[in-house]
């Protein structure tokens, strides 16, 4: 986490238990935007002083509830539906965004964070 601080325009926030926003608001860059998607069964507390001084954004969108996702990844195994994906480190985000304009993607873009930050 350290390494990617101040790294990211965006960040899509899919927890939907309380936890801490600080530590993905620090991961923006200056007018970075967090997306929260997860919806926790208690409020969050929203640091105001990162936002401000950092231009930063946060916002949601409600795609389900965890009662919802949980139907749908039920439906997904019982029906043998998965997705598939393309793996990538975060130093291949550039040439990922590229690929993207020239409609050069077959799958999803998934980002390895685990091994983004190991030599």
């Amino acid at each position: 986490m350290q390494a990617a601080m101040g790294t990211m325009d965006y960040i899509i926030d899919k927890v939907s238990a309380v936890h801490a926003l600080a530590p993905l608001i620090g991961l923006l860059k200056l007018n970075g935007k967090l997306v929260t998607v997860g919806l926790p069964d208690k409020p969050l507390e929203l640091p105001i002083f990162p936002l401000v001084l950092g231009r930063k954004l946060v916002g949601g969108s409600d795609i389900g509830g965890v009662k919802e996702t949980q139907e749908m990844l039920d439906f997904c195994a019982k029906h043998n539906i998965t997705s598939d994906i393309e793996l990538i480190r975060m130093d291949y985000i550039n040439t990922a965004m590229e690929r993207i304009a020239k409609s050069d993607v077959r799958y999803r873009f998934v980002i390895d964070l685990g091994n983004s930050f190991t030599q």
